[in-house]
């Protein structure tokens, strides 16, 4: 079986709260962040006004930061801008 192979499967609260009990703050807070910033650059489609264009580029530049802290402490939990990690 392959990674593309596997099925998302929502995990229940209690077991996502264990697993972050695990993890440092800031690595969730990059998580976070890094969900975040990929609705954000979602959200902007087709041909863009100036502003739109620098917002994009600010959520894209925060997603970057988000995703340095993640990828040290582990290269899979990186999120990708279309929100797939």
């Amino acid at each position: 079986m392959t990674a593309s192979d596997l099925v998302p499967v929502p995990i229940p609260d209690r077991v996502a709260v264990l697993i972050g009990s695990c993890m440092p703050a800031h690595v969730l807070n990059a998580e976070m962040e890094a969900v975040w910033a990929a609705r954000e650059v979602g959200r902007f489609r087709g041909p863009l006004c100036t502003e739109d264009r620098a917002d994009r580029e600010h959520a894209l530049a925060a997603l970057a930061r988000a995703n340095k802290v993640l990828a040290a402490y582990n290269p899979g939990l990186t999120v990708r801008p279309d929100g797939a990690h």
